[in-house]
């Protein structure tokens, strides 16, 4: 999972499943994304306006996949909103792990250690067994999908996944690396979802990550030297030469995520996986939504690029419907 796939391995989908979106939230405790890692003290102010949330995907016909951490699927709130959405029909589980509170925790913190993929096979197991347990417990559903937290997949991370009859990953992100905290480096992946296994028993859903500009053909070569250049990316962006466009309100405007959702659907991508951060629902807990004006602009984000996507007859999908259609 870490190198990028051979061209054989490229999934094929039927005929009627046409181009599609899944949308995933990495649903989680709030912390301070600039503080050391801690197992305890956090806090779960934003769970509350996950219900608003699901509502206007109810709305828009949209069925979200909450990839759940250890702390979210261990609240009492969080099971009671998001459970009753997926025992609707209207939303599916999946798994998130954040090895800094995910039991057994017989790590040191640190940033190495964050990235869950770099930690002793046999304590990522024990990780990914007790969330899994834990999940099929408080939701009573068994979740098909993973996604490692920080994106730390690692070398047994497949082998491990397929043993705990995981189906899915969504834990490469395209066009993106983190070798530079010891994390995985995504530049070299596809977004075509593949095989991540010679057996074809593990799906990957890469996140949709496309560059956009008149150096876009150089986009994979020029992010590897970024590593050196800090600020390349910064300053093409500036010149309108090179941009990297995550689907993702957290920090990319709406016109942006259209021009890239164009890029993907003109290349042929069948699937866009769009992402963001559950705690983002409120004011106050990333980033991206230090206000209540931030919070709206978020889902007037997702009203629009809902609304582009229609129009370009790209209709929402969830996990069981990509399995179903996947060859």
């Amino acid at each position: 999972m870490l190198a990028p796939p051979e061209r054989a391995a490229k999934a094929t989908f039927s005929a009627d499943f046409g181009q599609r979106f899944l949308l995933t939230v990495d649903t989680e405790e709030e912390f301070d994304w600039d503080a050391p890692f801690r197992r305890e003290g956090h806090t779960y102010n934003h769970v509350p306006q996950i219900e608003r949330f699901q509502q206007f995907c109810e709305a828009n016909g949209v069925t979200p996949v909450y990839l759940v951490d250890y702390p979210i699927a261990n609240h009492a709130s969080a099971v009671e909103i998001i459970g009753d959405a997926v025992r609707n029909g209207a939303a599916e589980i999946g798994l998130q792990l954040h090895p800094w509170v995910n039991p057994p925790f017989d790590e040191e913190l640190g940033t190495r250690n964050s990235f869950l993929g770099n930690l002793p096979r046999d304590l990522e197991a024990a990780k990914l067994a007790a969330l899994l347990e834990l999940i099929e417990r408080n939701f009573s559903a068994k979740p098909l999908v993973y996604r490692a937290g920080r994106y730390g997949i690692g070398h047994e991370t497949a082998n491990l996944l397929k043993q705990a009859g995981i189906l899915v990953d969504t834990s490469v992100r395209a066009h993106f690396d983190y070798s530079s905290d010891d994390g995985p480096d995504f530049s070299g992946h596809p977004l075509e979802p593949y095989w991540a296994d010679a057996q074809r028993d593990l799906l990957e859903l890469p996140l949709t990550t496309v560059y956009w500009g008149v150096l876009r053909q150089f986009g994979v070569p020029l992010q590897r030297f970024q590593r050196f250049v800090p600020t390349l990316y910064s300053a093409f962006s500036r010149l309108r030469l090179l941009e990297r466009i995550a689907l993702t309100p957290e920090g990319v405007t709406a016109e942006e995520a259209i021009r890239g959702v164009d890029i993907a659907l003109d290349s042929g991508l069948p699937l866009l996986v769009l992402s963001f951060h559950s705690p983002t629902l409120a004011p106050g807990f990333t980033p991206y939504a230090k206000s209540q004006e931030d919070v709206e602009a978020v889902y007037d984000w997702f009203s629009q690029v809902f609304a582009y996507l229609a129009s370009r007859g790209v209709a929402p999908t969830k996990v069981s419907d990509i399995l179903a259609h996947v060859g």
